[in-house]
């Protein structure tokens, strides 16, 4: 007999909700924009397609607290792998709680060395991109089932 898990989803995942996606691929954005929009009705989506944009975003959101994203995903050859490195560097070295938001990198690579990297630099979750069009819409179900309704994200903690 087949049983079926079902997800509670983190009710507190969709508070004030935003995702960041960090992604310099302009192909890229159009699918994860599509399904993500699908699949998160109600989440805020925000891309931005250079580390310049998202660094002084990020920058900026962190003296605006309520402005933060809950997660953030993050291309890593942004163009080049080691602009990669660097964003993912200053997201982990903002002030708090703008450090705490998981950082999922999502790169074309299946270099274990760019793998074990990416956790040594503090990514939340290393994933590859799928290689063909039809891939894309499972992938990113799954990547929201797991971190909107499996996980359950940092608050955002407000200072004063």
């Amino acid at each position: 007999m087949a049983s079926s898990i079902h997800h509670k989803p983190a009710s507190d995942n969709f508070k004030r909700a935003k995702l960041l996606i960090i992604e310099d691929d302009a192909d890229h954005w159009l699918v994860m924009q599509k399904v993500l929009a699908h699949c998160l009705p109600d989440v805020s989506l925000m891309c931005v397609n250079n580390a310049n944009e998202a660094l002084q975003l990020m920058n900026d959101w962190c003296t605006q607290e309520w402005e933060l994203p809950k997660l953030i995903v993050q291309d890593l050859y942004m163009p080049n792998r080691a602009t990669g490195w660097e964003v993912l560097q200053q997201l982990k070295q903002l002030p708090s709680p703008g450090s705490h938001i998981p950082v999922i990198i999502f790169s074309s690579s299946n270099n274990t060395e760019d793998i074990a990297q990416a956790y040594k630099l503090g990514a939340a979750s290393y994933l590859v991109k799928p290689v063909d069009a039809e891939s894309w819409s499972a992938f990113l179900n799954e990547l929201c089932i797991y971190w909107w309704e499996v996980v359950t994200l940092p608050p955002i903690q407000f200072s004063i």
